[in-house]
């Protein structure tokens, strides 16, 4: 039998790596010799840019946590010491606090990128699925994070979301006293919101991440054509005739794209680090005081939508659970969004005017809501948001209708430039 050679294999120090470990198997797989799509394009940079921002708040983090003490007397104070008398600490503060906005930037970006070219269709499902995960860990990793300062809107804000638990039937009121270790948010709130920011929810973040590019390889990089480039390949090299190895050309590509984020990240740090009351609000500089309410209780910017669904949403005999409802209805729904859309085609380019129109008008509405959301509560208000979450819902549960009713254009066997 004859005996297969290795196309791994190397020499020297190298060699002896590669004996114990896949370093060049995995530098060949993914990088050097993974092929994608020739035609990518601008919406293409916020995967890499995502990954870059991952690191950043782990980094950053690291370093925050050798000086912040969890505890309700000495977290603000602790904060204070971080940005006042630590070398480095208020840059790398806000380099944190950035990067949480700065994440959730990229990230939406990302996924109406994958909405915009059906990258959520098959054979990519299970790419979607592990995407719309990481989008529900980094929710829940963003609010531990942004109760840690322990400042006004960081406490008011915790006991809004834990107290929301307490609208579930017969166990509601024992799962926040659970939740909070306490009857208000208190110590015992504190290090278990701590716990999961620095530990558990990383750990599931890098696990989510790694899943994610590692479905995404095996079945290969969507384009803007939605064309498969699997299906046309060379009959002598077996190499996809519309594809390019992501190294050198996409690693080089991305660095433009990370070189134009960092100038703009680095600008809002060193210019802008409150972000206009977006990044660090205004009562989150004053310590949290359980006797004192703040005039409006705002949820961070990135869960603007949610928030001013959850207002908007009648209640029933009192309780805020058909609001609650509705609020985790609008997460969960992203999940199914691989089933719902069954347009005959996955690309935009290729669909018709009502798709097209539908979904400028999602991203409208997306950004209204998320206003709303940061917004004092008024009848007008109120209204907008009931009409804006109406819509959200009517996009994806009426997708089964229309992405099959609207009439498609043909398209093309090869990618185009």
């Amino acid at each position: 039998m004859a005996i297969v050679p290795n196309p791994y294999k190397t020499t020297g120090f190298l060699g002896w790596i590669d004996d114990r470990f896949p370093l060049t198997k995995m530098w060949k797989d993914h990088l050097s010799e993974y092929y994608a799509p020739k035609n990518f394009n601008f919406w293409y940079y916020f995967g890499s840019l995502a990954l870059l921002v991952l690191v950043n708040q782990l980094i950053t983090g690291i370093f925050l946590t050798m000086n912040y003490k969890p505890s309700s007397a000495d977290a603000f104070d602790s904060v204070q010491y971080i940005m006042r008398d630590v070398p480095w600490g208020s840059v790398i503060r806000y380099m944190h606090a950035t990067g949480a906005s700065a994440f959730f930037i990229v990230v939406y970006a990302h996924m109406f990128r994958g909405i915009l070219y059906g990258s959520h269709r098959k054979p990519r499902e299970l790419i979607w699925i592990f995407g719309s995960l990481i989008y529900l860990a980094l929710m829940a990793e963003a609010f531990c994070g942004y109760v840690l300062p322990w400042g006004q809107m960081s406490y008011w804000g915790a006991q809004v979301i834990i107290s929301l638990f307490g609208t579930i039937p017969y166990i509601g009121k024992e799962l926040v006293e659970w939740i909070q270790g306490d009857y208000v948010p208190a110590d015992a709130t504190l290090n278990r919101l701590f716990s999961l920011h620095v530990v558990a929810l990383p750990f599931v973040l890098v696990g989510l991440v790694f899943a994610h590019i590692l479905a995404l390889h095996e079945v290969g990089s969507n384009n803007p054509d939605g064309v498969e480039i699997k299906k046309n390949k060379d009959p002598v090299t077996h190499i996809p005739l519309d594809g390019i190895a992501f190294h050198p050309y996409y690693t080089v590509k991305d660095l433009v794209g990370i070189s134009v984020f960092l100038i703009i990240f680095c600008a809002v740090i060193f210019f802008a680090p409150e972000g206009g009351g977006m990044v660090l609000e205004q009562p989150n500089f004053q310590m949290a005081n359980p006797q004192v309410t703040p005039p409006e209780i705002t949820p961070a910017w990135y869960f603007g939508v949610f928030y001013a669904m959850l207002r908007a949403t009648p209640s029933l005999f009192h309780s805020a659970l058909p609001g609650v409802i509705v609020m985790g209805a609008a997460v969960v729904i992203f999940f199914f969004l691989p089933w719902l859309d069954r347009s005959p085609v996955k690309s935009w380019r290729y669909k018709g005017p009502i798709f097209k129109t539908l979904l400028m008008l999602f991203a409208l509405d997306f950004v209204i809501l998320n206003y709303l959301g940061m917004q004092p509560v008024s009848p007008t208000h109120t209204l907008i948001a009931r009409i804006g979450a109406i819509f959200y819902f009517g996009f994806f549960l009426l997708m089964p209708f229309y992405s099959q009713w609207e009439k498609t254009k043909p398209v093309p066997e090869r990618v185009t430039e």
